[in-house]
Order: C-alpha cells, then sequence, then structure tokens
C-alpha cells in the first residue's frame, strides 16, 4: 500500500514539474518572440511614416524616410556553428536606383560565410588602394564600371566604426552592414545559448550609418552629373 502511495506521490510530483517546465518554455518563447519583433522599435522615431515588419528569423524590419529618403533596415542573425560566437548584424540600406554601373562590396575581414552578403559571388577582386583599411577586401562584378576611388576614399570615414563590417555602392542603391552584438561567451560556450537582441537597438548606433548612406548617395548623384574622369579602383594583379 505504502509503495503504490510514494509511486502515486512521485508520478503526481512529476506531472506537476512538467506543467511547470511547460509554463516557463512557453513564457520563455512568447518573450522571445516579443523581443525579436521589438527590437527597433527604439529606432522608429528615426524615421518618417515608419513601417515594421519581421524577417524570417522573427527579428524587426523596419522601413520609413530618412531626411526624405526611403531607407530600410534589416536585421539578420548569424549561427553558423563554426563562428567563434554567434552575431547579430543590422543592414542599412537607402535601395534605389543610383546612376552606377557595377556592384563594389568592400568587406571587412571576409570569411566567405557572411549570411548578409553577396560579396564572394561578384567576380573581380580588386587591389586594396594605399589609404584604405588595411583589412579590407573589395569585390565587383565589372572592372570597367566600378565607382571612382575618389568617391569610396571621401567616405572611409564610415569604417572608424570597428562594428562596420561591409558598405556596398551598386545601381539599386547603397548599404552599410554593422554588428550589433554578439552572443554571451559564457553563456554560449556552457550553454550553447546564441539568444540575442534582448535590449532593443539603440537609436544611436544606427543614425549615423543612416547619414553615411545619406551623403555617400549625394555624393554619387552629384558625381554623375559632372565630367570627373577620377580613376577608377584597378583589377587585383596575379
Amino acid at each position: 500500500m505504502m509503495d503504490r502511495f510514494l509511486t502515486g506521490a512521485i508520478l503526481i510530483a512529476a506531472a506537476a514539474l512538467l506543467v511547470l517546465l511547460w509554463r516557463h518554455l512557453s513564457r520563455a518563447s512568447a518573450e522571445r518572440i516579443a523581443q525579436r519583433a521589438g527590437y527597433l522599435d527604439a529606432c522608429r522615431p528615426l524615421l518618417e511614416r515608419p513601417r515594421m515588419g519581421r524577417g524570417s528569423s522573427g527579428f524587426a524590419r523596419l522601413a520609413g524616410q530618412y531626411d526624405g529618403i526611403e531607407a530600410d533596415i534589416q536585421t539578420l542573425p548569424d549561427t553558423l556553428t563554426f563562428r567563434k560566437l554567434p552575431a547579430l548584424w543590422v543592414l542599412v540600406t537607402l535601395p534605389g536606383p543610383l546612376p552606377v554601373d557595377a556592384t563594389m562590396n568592400l568587406m571587412i575581414r571576409p570569411t566567405g560565410v557572411e549570411p548578409f552578403s553577396r560579396f564572394h559571388t561578384l567576380t573581380h577582386q580588386l587591389d586594396r588602394p594605399e589609404g584604405f583599411p588595411e583589412d579590407c577586401a573589395i569585390r565587383t562584378d565589372s572592372r570597367a564600371n566600378v565607382p571612382p576611388e575618389d568617391l569610396v576614399r571621401a567616405h572611409l570615414s564610415i569604417f572608424d566604426d570597428p562594428r562596420v563590417k561591409e558598405l556596398v555602392i551598386s545601381p539599386k542603391g547603397v548599404r552599410i552592414v554593422f554588428l550589433a552584438e554578439e552572443a554571451q561567451r559564457s553563456r554560449y560556450l556552457i550553454y550553447r545559448d546564441a539568444e540575442m537582441g534582448t535590449a532593443p537597438l539603440a537609436p544611436e548606433l544606427l543614425r549615423p550609418k543612416l547619414d553615411a548612406l545619406i551623403a555617400l548617395r549625394a555624393d554619387i548623384i552629384a558625381g554623375a552629373r559632372t565630367d570627373d574622369a577620377a580613376a577608377p579602383l584597378q583589377e587585383m594583379r596575379a
């Protein structure tokens, strides 16, 4: 009789623990979904007529007008297992046609596995001009039409922020990609916990990127209206 009582008590206790665990996991999941969806909430006031959406990862996507120009901000987690630490990237884009005839990507320390970039699909590797970041690589899809070196050089201050990973100039717009955060090292190494974005992105991290892209875009358009014969970046020699 006592054995049956103990067995019943153990089963009841186990069931109660399972219910508590299920509630905890459900609550944690709901909090995670809400945190990801609200990751760009603090940045909404930067844009006029802001529009919110979500990417496939559940992280927020924000679009609207900045200084009268259409802007798009995406958030992309990178949890590839061979990275040192999972990373959360923010893609800041001013989409829209530009008077350039080639795509140029300037990336800091490319690894070949950047999920946010088509850097390695571009066919031509270019020499790094003197004064450009020492750890950068430059690629384009047309060496004959790559944007002028002087134009790019005038905006290298974008990379003064060590978080900036990539600058893209293309006929479809301009983009800056920067690192918002990495997973907490101890929790990831011990528990493989790669959760990021628990606090909203600070507007002061985003605003300078938007300002830099506005200035770059203006110079691209102004340059197309002149007969400037600035030398293009050169294809990397063998």
